[in-house]
């Protein structure tokens, strides 16, 4: 069992030592990207990345406060679900409609990396990897579609 001071700890120092690895890489247009706090320009769509106890994951989130443009901003990236697989080399979990941790109704396309806990520094090389790998491929995806969304 962990406290929860000590997952406080771990979790800031992870993604610290996550942040810090990642300022040198620059985004897919060679522009300087925080990482941490991926800016899509696009209101209301969000690049998460988030690790726990459990499992690893990147996503895209789209939180618009209608359905009906929720919906539709989803159904965009349907449309678009071919390019984002070719230029990220992977399939993608998709869900129209969940609810998230503050209980609020959202799209979510996303990736996981299971079996890993982010309190054991042991499996961090492994979670950096996957993080890094999914949050440039997604930059590198968003750097090619973007327009359509503004």
């Amino acid at each position: 069992m962990y406290t929860t001071e000590l997952v406080s700890k771990q979790r800031k120092k992870f993604w610290t030592i996550f942040g810090q690895y990642m300022k040198p890489v620059p985004g897919a247009g060679s522009e300087a990207v925080n990482w941490l706090n991926y800016k899509t320009g696009v209101r209301n769509i969000f690049f998460r990345l988030d690790a726990d106890q459990h499992n690893a994951h990147v996503g895209i989130e789209m939180q618009h406060a209608t359905e009906a443009d929720r919906l539709h901003c989803y159904n965009h990236f349907v449309a678009l679900k071919k390019i984002l697989e070719q230029i990220t080399s992977s399939n993608w979990q998709w869900h129209a409609a969940m609810i998230d941790e503050n209980g609020q109704t959202i799209s979510r396309i996303s990736q996981s990396l299971h079996s890993v806990n982010i309190l054991q520094e042991a499996d961090w090389p492994c979670i950096i990897a996957f993080l890094k790998e999914h949050i440039t491929s997604l930059d590198a995806f968003w750097n090619t579609v973007k327009d359509g969304f503004e």
